[in-house]
This record gives C-alpha cells, sequence and structure tokens, in this order.
C-alpha cells in the first residue's frame, strides 16, 4: 500500500466521601443514588467493550471510534471536561467504548488498549489518543517496506512490525509492560475474537463513519461532541418533564 494510498485509508470515515453523620436522604424518583466516585467504576460488556460510571445511569452513551480516526481524537478531547470529569463522577452518564476497527493499526492498538488491568483500559485509551497525531504521522511517513510488513503474513508479525515502527512498545513500556508481554498480548487469540466480534455488531448497526454514538439505544445523527452534547440536552429534558 502506497503512502498517499495509507494516507487516505487512515483519515477516511472521520467523521471517555465522606459520610455524613445524619441519615441520607432517599434519591429522588428516576435519578440514579450518588456514589463517591462513579469516575472509578470500570467494567467490561458481553462483548469485550469497555465501561466507566454508574452502570444505572439515567444516559448511557455508546461510542464506536477508531483510533487512527482524527475525529475521534478530537471527540476525546473536546468532550472530557463535561462527560469524564463532571458527568460521570455525579452518576448522570455511563460510556462504554466500542472499537471500530479500520486498518491494521486500529487493531494493533486496540489490542494493547486491551493489554493489562482492565481497570487502567480508559488510562491506556485516552493516552494513545492523546498521542495519536504524533504516531499517525510516523504512519503516514512510513516507507513501502514498513507498510508491506503491516498489511501482509501473519497477524501477530504485523502487529508487532507496527508496534516496533511507531513507537507503541515504548508507549506500553511506561505502563510496566515489557516487550515480550505487550507481545504476548499481539497474539492474544481470545481478545482478537471479542474485537471481531465488536466488528459484527457495529455491521448490524451499519455505522458509516466514526466516532458513531447511541444514547439510550438511539442512534444518533451525527459524528461529533456537538451532536452528543444536543442529544444529552434533549434527553435530560425529556427526564426532567417525566416523558421517559
Amino acid at each position: 500500500m502506497t503512502q498517499t494510498t495509507f494516507r487516505a485509508v487512515a483519515l477516511a470515515a472521520c467523521a471517555v466521601l465522606s459520610i455524613a453523620a445524619a441519615p441520607k436522604s432517599a434519591p429522588k424518583k428516576g435519578l440514579p443514588a450518588t456514589s463517591s466516585n462513579w469516575g472509578a467504576n470500570i467494567g467490561t460488556t458481553a462483548n469485550g467493550s469497555h465501561r466507566i460510571g454508574n452502570p444505572e445511569a439515567p444516559l448511557k452513551l455508546v461510542e464506536y471510534v477508531s483510533y487512527t480516526c482524527p475525529h475521534c481524537a478530537h471527540f476525546v478531547k473536546e468532550s472530557e471536561p463535561v462527560l469524564r470529569l463532571t458527568m460521570i463522577p455525579k452518576g448522570q452518564i455511563s460510556i462504554t467504548v466500542t472499537n471500530f476497527l479500520r486498518n491494521p493499526l486500529d487493531l494493533t492498538v486496540a489490542m494493547l488498549t486491551n493489554c493489562g488491568d482492565p481497570k487502567r483500559f480508559f488510562v491506556r485509551h485516552n493516552a494513545f489518543f492523546a498521542s495519536q497525531e504524533k504516531w499517525l504521522a510516523k504512519a503516514q511517513a512510513a516507507n513501502r517496506e514498513q507498510q508491506e510488513r503491516w498489511y501482509q503474513g501473519e497477524l501477530p508479525a504485523r502487529m508487532r512490525a507496527i508496534s516496533s515502527d511507531l513507537g507503541f512498545y515504548d508507549t506500553v513500556a511506561a505502563w510496566g509492560l515489557s516487550r515480550s508481554q505487550a507481545d504476548q498480548c499481539l497474539a492474544d487469540t481470545a481478545m482478537l475474537d471479542k474485537l471481531r466480534g465488536q466488528q459484527t455488531d457495529i455491521q448490524a448497526l451499519n455505522l458509516q463513519g466514526t466516532p458513531s454514538f447511541t444514547l439510550n439505544g438511539q442512534l444518533l445523527d451525527g459524528h461529533d461532541w456537538a451532536t452528543v452534547q444536543k442529544a444529552i440536552t434533549e434527553k435530560q429534558a425529556q427526564q426532567r418533564a417525566g416523558n421517559i
């Protein structure tokens, strides 16, 4: 694959305490019970996606993201102050991240973000998006021989080549993962099957671009933070009015 072709693939279709002495009052109907730290409540779903926040939150957002999509990185940066720093800690919303795989780089990063303690997934997830501009530039500047190693041969070898060429081994080393441990994760067939299963779910939704979103099971018609923010505001107004 030529450098120009890769650049097109990588950018196409782009459109995460105290206990009072007096008795606590009962939570209002329709609102979640409070927690001291909903931002620390992290789990995995049946298909291997990762969820953060109150699982019984009145708002449930699912993000379908590609690690090579610049718009996905922009969404994470723009939504962070409202979602992960404000609404999630208050138990108002939960966020589930599902991988939308469009190329071998997406797969490699997804295998590495799933490597290690599941409770640390969002640390790894956000770090790869925060550094995306740097490593994606390396990918776009890769020579023909490098790209051939990424797109030809057995998957584990291809992902090892990508990790070496783009500096991913150095990235995961900062989290205490050695190169051999990272290679074991890249060869994890069980995780690969889960990621493939997520693609089946994506196909069933007929998603056309990244990032894509569902809010309380409803597919949103848009691929940016403005779309999500508007949908959240409307859903909250409906809930306050008792319409849903």
